[in-house]
């Protein structure tokens, strides 16, 4: 079954967004959380610090999807790897914990994501970032990118879990504040911490953010940019404090991994925020080729066109990730979330199909 479903992918699969890797390693991180190593293919992989993978796995004979933030970074790592923390009936996180072995091969589609930013020599600027749980994950990597890459900035990284056996990337994250001294900081706040704990305890809130970043005083640096990363509630906490404290919010560049996509639809229906829903006939353009489907009433573009076999690209069906960023060049659409788009995407016209219906007769769209 396995040799048939990859026969059927490499055949549909069009582009260079698909790949095969071949896993090198895997690592036992914590008692529900493995990160997973890959052997560099020629060329080799490339990706940002922050970025995701999709895995594309075959499981009981049927595709499945997910995405997974690298924990890596190009510059410091030589091999790509994906961090996955187990869920509790996660048939995928369940699958890769348990199953993959050095050897395999899983595909992916290429790297995407925009929880990323640039960096150089000559930056000296001050990096807060707040993680909780598996947020560490694309974190890890934008960390010990400014570490190799700019010396003269400095980092403040407050890490949030329930317990010690929780904290992925423990050791590591040791070993780099030992190796950069004065320039890491990682502050942990664990919520149910052995009673011989000596760090912060309970949930993180408004108080302890506040009272950590009065502390760190870094007058030689020349701004202060920040990274939030984690479960819902930990995010809203920090991003509402930060912009409490006057924080600029295009300093703050955030990633989420869960969305509650079929909630946000009721609100915007019941606030009249979306268009009547009626079945309408769009056109997508897909590898240069031009695809003419009817969206049904209540399905989503992406729905609609793998029921046409339209080979689009996608990955979190949830408004989360970039895999099914498409441009709308013509007509309107209700999009009901759109956390995976910046907001120069969203200016340019990009729409992502897994969250939007068309809302106009004359919807088109280009998947570039």
């Amino acid at each position: 079954m396995f040799n048939l479903f990859k026969k059927k992918k490499e055949e549909n699969h069009k582009g260079d967004k698909y790949l095969s890797l071949k896993v090198r390693e895997v690592v036992k991180e914590t008692p529900d959380t493995v990160s997973i190593f890959f052997e560099q293919p020629e060329p080799f992989l490339e990706y940002k610090p922050g970025q995701y993978l999709t895995v594309i796995l075959d499981i009981q004979g049927n595709e499945v999807r997910r995405s997974y933030s690298l924990c890596t970074s190009p510059f410091m790592d030589p091999h790509p790897g994906i961090t996955v923390k187990r869920v509790t009936a996660g048939l995928v996180s369940n699958f890769l914990n348990e199953q993959i072995r050095p050897g395999k091969t899983i595909e992916i589609m290429k790297p995407m994501g925009n929880f990323t930013c640039d960096f150089h020599s000559k930056n000296k600027k001050h990096y807060v970032m707040i993680a909780g749980g598996s947020g560490i994950t694309p974190v890890m990597g934008i960390l010990k990118s400014v570490l190799v890459n700019e010396p003269n900035s400095k980092i403040t990284l407050i890490y949030c879990n329930r317990s010690e056996e929780q904290i992925i990337f423990k050791n590591e994250l040791e070993h780099l504040e030992d190796k950069y001294a004065g320039r890491l900081m990682v502050i942990h706040n664990l919520s149910n911490p052995s009673s011989g704990w000596p760090g912060l305890k309970g949930r993180l809130d408004a108080t302890k953010i506040k009272e950590i970043l009065g502390s760190v005083n870094y007058p030689d640096l020349d701004n202060t940019q920040y990274f939030v990363c984690g479960p819902e509630g930990l995010m809203e906490i920090a991003i509402n404090t930060l912009e409490k404290l006057g924080v600029d919010k295009k300093s703050i560049i955030k990633e989420s991994f869960y969305t509650d996509i079929a909630a946000k639809e009721e609100e915007f229906k019941s606030t009249g925020k979306l268009a009547p829903e009626l079945s309408r006939e769009i056109d997508v353009v897909l590898d240069g080729d031009t695809f003419h489907f009817e969206v049904p009433a209540g399905k989503t573009i992406l729905e609609a066109g793998l029921d046409h076999n339209v080979d689009m690209p996608y990955s979190c069906q949830s408004g989360l990730c970039t895999a099914c960023r498409g441009r709308l060049v013509s007509g309107k659409v209700d999009m009901i979330e759109d956390a995976g788009l910046s907001a120069s995407e969203i200016e340019q016209g990009y729409i992502l199909c897994c969250s939007s219906k068309p809302a106009s007769p004359d919807v088109k769209i280009v998947i570039e």
